[in-house]
């Protein structure tokens, strides 16, 4: 009994830790976001120039709902109910389609990132011919 207790209250414990975990992640990259976004607003004044700072809070988010996720799975690691295995179903559900649009825009902006790198005109140094 008290073996059973005292798990139930250390996954309790540990499934607190890694939702906080995955808020502060996500809280972070909230804040890191909106200092970069003032900061390109004030710069360049551009929407081209945002899209660095979308892709950094995708990658924040990203690393957040992972770890929403692994909360989740610890929540219901003991003993689960069948509502809870459900629950926790439509939980990963909605959250690996959260990763995965946000994966897919994060490759189409890296993308559209490079497309723009190569649409510049070369430098000195990119006219020379390879020999």
């Amino acid at each position: 009994m008290f073996g059973e207790r005292w798990l139930a209250e250390t996954v309790n414990l540990l499934e607190l830790v890694v939702e906080a975990a995955g808020a502060l992640i996500i809280f972070t990259g909230a804040m890191v976001a909106l200092v970069r976004f003032v900061a390109v607003g004030v710069r360049k004044r551009r929407s081209a120039a945002f899209v660095p700072v979308r892709l950094s809070l995708g990658r924040f988010l990203t690393l957040g709902l992972e770890f929403q996720l692994a909360a989740d799975i610890l929540r219901t690691a003991i003993a689960p109910t069948l509502g809870e295995i459900a629950q926790l179903a439509a939980i990963a559900a909605i959250r690996t389609a959260l990763n995965f649009f946000l994966g897919r825009e994060i490759k189409e902006e890296r993308k559209e990132l490079a497309g723009a790198g190569r649409d510049q005109p070369a430098g000195p140094a990119d006219t020379r011919r390879a020999t």
